[in-house]
């Protein structure tokens, strides 16, 4: 069964390299800024409309940059408070370009944190589905759906 956000992969044309690696740099830094304590900078990677469903599933998915970066904010306080290390691993990548311009992801994702002066945890894995569109010539997500391993599937 496809994605609710991914058409059916098996049909669409794989990316060229060049865009290929153009979408693994921009998760590159993307992810960097939310792993090094950068969440405003991180939420300016989505667009003013960007809807994220987060893989807890226990709230309704956050609407809008505004309410990503306050999310985002509050995450990383906790982190400081905590004094964790937080650090996301992606891979798998697989992108699709689509007619209009956008391109559809999917990735494997590692979520992992060190307390300081602890050991690495694995805190999640999860399946990462983004439509990415071009804002100003710079890629930005327009909907992140992410999916816990082992969770319920339709």
């Amino acid at each position: 069964m496809s994605h609710p956000t991914t058409p059916d992969r098996a049909t669409e044309p794989f990316a060229p390299a060049d865009l290929y690696a153009e979408i693994q740099q921009f998760y590159a830094r993307q992810m960097g800024l939310l792993d090094d304590g950068r969440p405003d900078d991180w939420a300016d990677t989505f667009t003013t409309d960007a809807v994220f469903a987060e893989a807890s599933r226990l709230a309704e998915p956050l609407r809008g940059r505004e309410t990503i970066r306050a999310s985002s904010r509050a995450r990383q306080e906790r982190l400081d408070a905590d004094k964790i290390d937080f650090r996301h691993w992606l891979g798998m990548l697989d992108v699709r370009p689509q007619e209009d311009g956008s391109v559809r992801t999917r990735a494997y994702a590692l979520a992992m944190r060190t307390p300081r002066g602890g050991q690495l945890e694995i805190f999640a894995s999860v399946v990462c589905h983004d439509h990415l569109v071009r804002v100003n010539g710079a890629w930005q997500v327009r909907q992140r759906d992410l999916t816990h391993d082992g969770s319920a599937r339709d």
